[in-house]
């Protein structure tokens, strides 16, 4: 009982923590709406952000680090129970860190850039400093944090949806609440897509839906966990 409050409490506070310095990013930042502005605006906008803005970031890329044990222990617990749950905490641990990674561009990376491009005097230098944020954008935000990174996420919801319902550990709702999450935000991979493929169909809001459909599965999770251990 005491393991099930134990990831119960982890999953609830990696899921809060992730959605408090989102929320401030949306308010200070207007992301992630912000990234669908030029590149010379996302630069500027960052670099007059500040440390405040800095440390927002850091603090959205760590937040989720109690999802790692919680991930772990859940798959501990379950893996001689159902033969699904030892390869999704694999993926799950992996979808973690791949995300992880990509958000600390914004830490270590961005700040560089958007310092050059603000201060710099000359085209060519603005003109490197928007390529070389394109390009590690579109490499640890595209590629790891967005794809790969959500793919895992997802890969690992629907896995443990999966031997939730198996072990009848969790109602049904809950489960097809896990499953539908999970669909809206694999629609939200298409935009990705758009980013190398213009005229992709894209839905907009589907990143924003499935991420926040996500959050709120991972919470009822906990909480139903943390009541069963009561019970």
């Amino acid at each position: 009982m005491k393991i099930e409050k134990t990831i119960g409490a982890l999953i609830i506070a990696g899921a809060v923590g992730v959605l408090i310095p989102y929320t401030f990013l949306t308010i200070i930042f207007e992301y992630p709406i912000i990234l669908r502005q030029d590149t010379a605006t996302i630069l500027t906008k960052f670099h007059d952000g500040g440390n405040r803005l800095i440390w927002t970031w850091f603090a959205f890329a760590i937040a989720g680090l109690p999802l790692l044990p919680a991930y772990i222990l859940i798959g501990k617990k379950l893996e001689n129970q159902s033969s699904l749950v030892r390869v999704a905490t694999t993926i799950g641990v992996i979808g973690l860190i791949v995300q992880m990674v990509g958000l600390l561009r914004w830490t270590f990376v961005v700040p560089v850039l958007a310092n050059e491009f603000v201060s710099a005097t000359d085209i060519a230098t603005k003109a490197a400093a928007i390529t070389s944020f394109k390009t590690i954008h579109q490499f640890a935000g595209v590629l790891l944090g967005e794809h790969l990174g959500q793919l895992f996420t997802i890969a690992w919801t629907v896995l443990m949806s999966a031997s939730f319902a198996k072990l009848k550990l969790m109602p049904k709702w809950v489960n097809m609440l896990g499953y539908i999450s999970s669909l809206i935000y694999l629609m939200a991979q298409a935009e990705l897509f758009a980013t190398v493929m213009p005229g992709f169909p894209v839905w907009n809001m589907a990143g924003f839906i499935g991420s926040t459909l996500w959050l709120i599965w991972l919470i009822v999770v906990g909480v139903r966990l943390m009541l069963n251990a009561e019970r």
